[in-house]
């Protein structure tokens, strides 16, 4: 007997032989309602997750619109006039 015989044999012998397990009868709603709060929850987390990138975005444009940092600043001391 080779191998896959042997291991489809085995499943066939462990369907055939012992009951089925008892299922209980709200599985599915149970099932249902989980998912519909799981699927709440990851609506709530993207949502506040773009809210937080979009108050991100709005925070660097106001601090680049105030501190302007594409702008040199101005040297405090000047090059000496005259000689070397």
């Amino acid at each position: 007997m080779s191998l896959p015989d042997r291991k489809e044999d085995e499943v066939r012998r462990m369907l055939e032989g012992q009951p089925h397990p008892v299922v209980p009868p709200d599985l599915a709603a149970r099932a249902a309602q989980r998912g519909r709060r799981i699927d709440g929850h990851r609506r709530v987390l993207r949502a506040v997750g773009w809210a937080l990138l979009l108050a991100a975005a709005v925070a660097f444009a106001v601090w680049a619109a105030v501190a302007q940092p594409w702008v040199v600043p101005p040297t405090d001391t000047t090059p000496p006039l005259g000689g070397w």
